[in-house]
C-alpha cells in the first residue's frame, strides 16, 4: 500500500460515504492515517483483489459492489475493513 497510499487516500476521501454514514477523514492526512490504521490493502487488479479477499463465490460484478471495495483511477483496487 505504501507507494499507492496517496492515490488510495484521495479516492477514499472522495468516496468514503459508500462505506460510512459519517465522514471518518476530512483531509488527505486523516485519510492516509485511517487507511493505515485499518490495514487497507491495495490490489493491482481484480484477480489479486479476489485472491486477497478470498471470495471465490462472488462474480466480479458482485465483488466490485462490496461496500469496502474502492476502485482507483489507475485500474487498481483497495479494500478496507469497515
Amino acid at each position: 500500500m505504501d507507494k499507492n497510499i496517496d492515490e488510495c487516500a484521495k479516492v477514499f476521501l472522495r468516496d468514503q460515504k459508500q462505506l460510512f454514514d459519517e465522514p471518518v477523514a476530512y483531509d488527505l492526512e486523516e485519510a492516509k492515517e485511517f487507511l493505515e490504521d485499518c490495514m487497507a490493502v491495495y490490489c493491482k487488479d481484480i484477480k489479486e483483489l479476489r485472491e486477497v479477499m478470498d471470495v471465490s463465490d462472488l462474480s466480479n460484478d458482485e465483488l466490485l459492489e462490496q461496500l469496502e471495495v474502492f476502485r482507483l483511477d489507475n485500474g487498481g483496487y483497495f479494500f478496507v475493513e469497515g
